[in-house]
């Protein structure tokens, strides 16, 4: 799966969660101006935990990866 791929899937679940339109969410926006919090932090994990089949537990997961949507899904891209 590519990272552009990853990201689709991920704006997806973002849309959802903060009720935003899809085309208005872009891959390196911070995740804070996209009016995630801290709940939304854990709904993306279990999304990516239950679609991704990734323990995110056991990865190398830090706050620089978790900054973007770019770059969360590169670090999923190379954790797959």
């Amino acid at each position: 799966m590519t990272v552009q791929e990853i990201e689709s899937k991920l704006i997806q679940v973002i849309s959802s969660i903060t009720n935003q339109d899809p085309a208005a969410i872009t891959p390196d926006k911070p995740f804070p101006d996209l009016g995630i919090d801290s709940l939304g932090f854990v709904e993306i994990l279990v999304f990516i935990e239950k679609n991704f089949k990734l323990q995110l537990i056991s990865t190398p997961l830090n706050k620089q990866d978790f900054e973007t949507v770019h770059s969360l899904a590169s670090f999923i891209s190379r954790e797959l």
